[in-house]
């Protein structure tokens, strides 16, 4: 009986190929090389639970509010895209003017993001579920948090279509 092992090796090209590539698509790009102990996450789930309460109180999670804002009834929910989006231009601005750091002293860094079609049939079909199921993926978690347990199944589609994603997105036209 015979085993063969394939051990294949990175040339310097290739990894500077990946980078370049993982670069353009601005994925994994400011990773950390940090490594911290498991209870350094539970800053994060503070932040979270603090973030989903403040969802519930500015109904930004209800399924009505959503369909007003795609039937052109209420201000609401553009008001509160449009205050998170000039939020994120003003700290996106004050963090370049500014050269601030994570709290553990890694540089941030932005990288230009190359325009493609596929971004454009992604935010359609990204339209369509939430107008659909009412839910984007932000709030999922405090929408089953305040009860609906209905929202699991949208969890479970989001993940779902995150592997599928995954799974072809070397044969996607990128």
């Amino acid at each position: 009986m015979s085993t063969q092992v394939n051990i294949t090796t990175i040339t310097p090209q290739q990894e500077a190929l990946d980078f370049e590539v993982r670069s353009l698509d601005t994925m994994c790009v400011n990773e950390s090389h940090m490594h911290h102990p498991w209870w350094y996450n539970f800053k994060y789930a503070a932040v979270g639970l603090i973030f989903g309460v403040v969802f519930v109180k500015a109904e930004i999670i209800s399924w009505f509010r959503i369909q007003e804002m795609f039937r052109l009834q209420s201000f609401h929910m553009y008001g509160v895209i449009g205050t998170a989006v000039v939020v994120g231009i003003i700290s996106v601005w004050l963090i370049k003017k500014f050269k601030v750091k994570t709290i553990h002293g890694e540089a941030i860094e932005f990288h230009p993001k190359k325009f493609n079609k596929g971004q454009i049939y992604g935010g359609l079909l990204f339209g369509l579920g939430w107008a659909v199921t009412g839910a984007c993926p932000g709030p999922l978690f405090a929408q089953i948090g305040t009860g609906a347990l209905v929202i699991s199944v949208v969890v479970l589609s989001a993940i779902a279509g995150t592997w599928t994603y995954g799974y072809f997105r070397d044969k996607l036209p990128h």
